[in-house]
């Protein structure tokens, strides 16, 4: 696949501003890394400048942890370590200055941490990516949800989405995606084999790169993060998940050749996006 000319491109009189402004809301007690996982990602793929909204008492371990270009907003919490409607005000007030948001890469399932996720996605009106425990806090509550919004489920998370089992999904996953993106009016990445990207306009694309190695924990994070990194850089909702589809996959394919599958984990993935990108725009080494 061919990367857009836009992406790989970038005016000389270029500042951090224009490759997107992204908040990401991850990340709780037990799940941290995630939030870490995915921001790196974003910030791997090119986006200029990234943001990671945490509960408050979790900051100083996210410090020792996280990249160093990556900004933190420790944020009011609910129940310790995990985020809850006291940072509502907060998020809704930060975001303003923001392009890109995203919801979900370990937050938990805590009650409270749900009643935040519901009225975000509810109120918010900016360029959204829901995944993880994003998609979970809205199973029953998809009439929240705005058009073009990206969800990003694997078939568990869908199986909740629609109130199904996960072997329903695995047999009619073509139908699903389709089905859900156009009565949603967003775009749904179904992950798994051959991850498929659908919009609301009825297109589908099949993702052919990937192998079984990156069946492993974060991996979905880092595929959040770069829908986010190229969504911050102006392509479309679509564009965007259907590019970071194929450039994960591949970057899970050169770690496995170095690494083996068995032995590949989500950072690795996140070490091959730059040949990934070489590889698929033809750029020097």
């Amino acid at each position: 696949m061919r990367l857009p000319t836009r992406l790989l491109q970038r005016k000389v009189k270029s500042n951090k501003s224009d490759f997107g402004r992204i908040f990401i809301l991850a990340g709780s007690a037990r799940y941290l890394g995630a939030a870490v996982l995915c921001a790196k990602s974003a910030m791997r793929l090119g986006a200029g400048l990234v943001t990671l909204g945490v509960p408050k008492s979790l900051n100083n371990s996210l410090l020792k942890i996280k990249p160093d270009e990556v900004i933190t907003l420790p944020l009011n919490e609910g129940k310790k370590g995990y985020f809850g409607l006291q940072a509502f005000k907060e998020i809704m007030e930060f975001i303003k200055k923001i392009d890109i948001v995203v919801i979900g890469p370990g937050l938990g399932q805590e009650k409270s941490t749900q009643l935040l996720v519901r009225k975000l996605v509810k109120t918010i009106n900016k360029k959204t990516i829901i995944d993880a425990d994003g998609l979970n806090a809205l199973a029953g509550y998809l009439n929240h949800l705005k058009e073009d919004m990206i969800l990003t489920p694997h078939p568990k998370e869908m199986a909740r989405l629609i109130n199904t089992k996960v072997s329903f999904i695995q047999k009619n996953r073509t139908e699903i995606a389709k089905s859900f993106a156009k009565k949603n009016k967003v775009v749904l990445v179904l992950k798994g084999h051959h991850t498929l990207v659908a919009n609301k306009d009825g297109l589908l694309y099949t993702n052919k790169t990937g192998n079984p190695g990156m069946a492993s924990a974060g991996s979905g994070d880092v595929l959040t993060g770069m829908i986010a990194g190229l969504l911050g850089q102006g392509l479309s909702n679509y564009s965007s998940a259907k590019y970071a589809v194929y450039l994960h996959g591949l970057a899970g394919d050169l770690a496995a050749k170095e690494k083996t599958q068995i032995c590949l984990i989500a950072s690795d993935i996140i070490d091959k996006i730059p040949y990934a990108l070489k590889r698929s725009s033809n750029m020097p080494a």
